[in-house]
This record gives C-alpha cells, sequence and structure tokens, in this order.
C-alpha cells in the first residue's frame, strides 16, 4: 500500500471530524484506491475543516495529544495544534538529516543554541525536544534554550562554546542576523566557534546567507547553513541540504534560469522533502499537504505558493544550463516555496514581495551602513 493510501485510510477510520467531513462530501472512504481517487477528494484548509470541529474530534481517536502549541495568528486567529512524543520524532528526522548530512554532528561536539521563542508558540520548544531526540539517538549534542533573550544568548554562547566542537544557532532569520551582528558588535569572535545556522519561517535572499557566513567566518555555506520549511499545522515539511542549497546559489545570478525553472525571476526557499511522512501536490500554483501529525491532515490547504520538482528533472535542468552540483545527498524530491500571496504589497501596480527588501537590505553596499549603524548602536540596543 502506497504512503498516500495508508495514510487516508487511516485517518479515515480514526479521525472522527475526517470522517465527518468526507461524509459531508459524499465521499465513501473504501471507494478511494486509486491515486486518481486521492485526488479528487475536496481539499482542507482551516474554514472549511478544522475550525469547525472540536479539538478532540481532529485528534486520532478523538484523543487530544500530550502537548499542544499555538500559531502565530500571522493570517488571522492562532490556532491550536496538539502532538505527541511520536509526532516528534517523526519531525526529529529533518533535523537529524541536517546535523548528520550538511554539520557532520555525529562526530563532533555540538551546542545547539535554540534561538526560537519559547512558550506556547510552536518553534521554541519543539526544536529544543527534536535536539533532545537526536541527543537521545546517541549524537553527541548538548541543546541549551536562551529563547529569543538576545542578552542571555550572547551570555551562555561565549561561556559553553569552547567546550564544544561547533556551535548551531536555530532561530528566526532576521533575529539571528541581529544576533550575530551584536556579538561582532561586542567583540564575540564567532569565527573560533564554528558556527552553523538553522533557521525557519521566513524566505531570505542568498545576500543574507552570504553576509552572515562572512560575519560568522563559515567556510562553506551550503554545508553550515540549512533552512527548515515548516508550519505549526504539520511541523517541518522539509529542510534544505546541501544540494539544494548549491541550486538555489546557482539560480540567485541567474534571475531567467530561475523564471524558467519555478515561472517567476524571484528565488523561493528551495528544500527537499521525504514524500512517505509528508505527501505534497500541487494546486493552482499553491502547495497541499498530507501528513500524519495530532491533528492528521489530508490533502490540507495551505496556501503556501510554490510547486514540486522531481529530483532526476532538477538535475536534469540544471545540466542544460552547465551547472553539475554533485549529487551527494538525498535521492528526494524538490519543493519550492515562495509563501503566502497575501504578504505581498502592490506599490503603484508593482507586487513587492519581502523577498525584494531582504535582498536590498542585504546587498554589500547597505549591509556596510548597517553594521556601522549596528556598531555605534551596540550600547544601547541590548
Amino acid at each position: 500500500m502506497t504512503a498516500w493510501s495508508s495514510l487516508f485510510h487511516r485517518v479515515a477510520a480514526s479521525v472522527p471530524a475526517y470522517g465527518a467531513f468526507l461524509a459531508e462530501h459524499g465521499v465513501a472512504a473504501e471507494r478511494v484506491r486509486t491515486y486518481e481517487d486521492f485526488a479528487r477528494l475536496p481539499l482542507t484548509a482551516k474554514d472549511n475543516y478544522t475550525r469547525r470541529h472540536p479539538l478532540p474530534e481532529l485528534c486520532r481517536d478523538g484523543t487530544v495529544g500530550d502537548m499542544i502549541a499555538v500559531s502565530s495568528g500571522s493570517t488571522g486567529t492562532p490556532s491550536f495544534w496538539p502532538r505527541s512524543a511520536a509526532d516528534e520524532e517523526v519531525i526529529a528526522e529533518r533535523f537529524e538529516q541536517v546535523f548528520r548530512d550538511a554539520f557532520d554532528a555525529a562526530g563532533r561536539r555540538t551546542l545547539a543554541v535554540v534561538c526560537f521563542a519559547l512558550g506556547t508558540w510552536v518553534g521554541g520548544l519543539f526544536t529544543l525536544a527534536c535536539c533532545r531526540h537526536l541527543a537521545a539517538k546517541g549524537y553527541p549534542i548538548t541543546a541549551v534554550a536562551p529563547g529569543s533573550d538576545r542578552r542571555e544568548i550572547l551570555r551562555v554562547i561565549p561561556e559553553l562554546a569552547p567546550h564544544f566542537d561547533q556551535v548551531v544557532l536555530l532561530g528566526y532569520p532576521p533575529f539571528l542576523k541581529d544576533v550575530i551582528d551584536t556579538g561582532v558588535a561586542q567583540g564575540l569572535p564567532w569565527a573560533d566557534y564554528s558556527v552553523k545556522l538553522v533557521t525557519a519561517g521566513e524566505v531570505f535572499s542568498e545576500e543574507w546567507r552570504t553576509l552572515v557566513a562572512e560575519r560568522t567566518g563559515m567556510t562553506d555555506p551550503a554545508r553550515d547553513t540549512a533552512s527548515l520549511y515548516g508550519t505549526a499545522d504539520a511541523g517541518v515539511l522539509g529542510n534544505e541540504t546541501p544540494l539544494s542549497i548549491r541550486v538555489r546559489r546557482f539560480l540567485a545570478d541567474r534571475p531567467e534560469t530561475a523564471r524558467k525553472l519555478f515561472g517567476a525571476s524571484r528565488l523561493p526557499t528551495l528544500v527537499q522533502y521525504d514524500p512517505r511522512v509528508r505527501f505534497f501536490e500541487e494546486h493552482e500554483g499553491t502547495l497541499l499537504f498530507s501528513g500524519d501529525n495530532g491533528i492528521p491532515l489530508i490533502r490540507y490547504h495551505i496556501a503556501d505558493e510554490g510547486g514540486l520538482i522531481p529530483h532526476d528533472r532538477m538535475l536534469a535542468f540544471l545540466a542544460e544550463h552547465g551547472f553539475h552540483p554533485g549529487d551527494d545527498g538525498p535521492d528526494l524530491p524538490f519543493a519550492y516555496v515562495f509563501g503566502r500571496g497575501h504578504f505581498t504589497v502592490s506599490y503603484y501596480g508593482a507586487n513587492v514581495y519581502p523577498e525584494n527588501i531582504g535582498s536590498g537590505n542585504h546587498s554589500f553596499e547597505i549591509a556596510g551602513w548597517h553594521e556601522d549603524r549596528q556598531v555605534c548602536m551596540a550600547g544601547v540596543s541590548l
């Protein structure tokens, strides 16, 4: 039985709200046998599914998990998303892929500094739990969680970093850059700490990656950084790999080639994903996913603009354009994500996206001005 089929029939049988949703749309679960049947299933979303049912009925067997996270509410009212330890283990596989394949953490003593906000929000405690799952599997990883307290982050790092082979900062990209820049202003020897970055929550430019790599003394941004594509709804859906980063950096200087591949010259987040645990589909230029979580979701429309590219097709396209990135990563498909259209501002008929502003801010001409200002403000910015 295929991954989508097993998941669908399990959810239809065990999740009260989804059984009611199918009945409402006249769908008999036993008649969904082929992928074509699956692809005709009605889409689920917050408005037509999760907000219409009591929380327990959205969960497996009507039972809420052992932990609840809260979404940010960036598109409306924050939502509650239950999870269990089993859900964390699946997501921890994405962290493991980054720590093992990019950061060589299996053989290096690693200090993981969780800089996402702590509390009910999904990022901080969930990230901490995933790091501890890796430690329990035998990785020499020690986690510390100062959260979004910049003063505490910059206090613990110089005290703890000398005891480890590398330091991984995990957090929201603009906040991590702020931490790095403040550390530079305070004279922190970032290059001595073998810094790595794991980010989530925002599309950033390759100028941004190059800039933070330079300021922390990274030697290979493709192996020293990784962005996670995730949502409060389902945790981490995919992650950057050294391969996907090399591809993205190649395309960053070639907007016309990027347009041929993505349908737009602006650069999306480019990740690889495991279709056995997170099944993606394209729908009218946006992404759907199906996955087993504290609230299992089938053909869930998250409204992120983007698309999917099979692994072989990606490598063939790049070869046609004279780029051979080396394929030392997993043979997994790619997903590209632009974000959500309602974060766009129209200015005199032109669509302005957050990444357009970010790319300009992180150009080396502007970045130098920012750096000078950061040094001047270091004494009061804490």
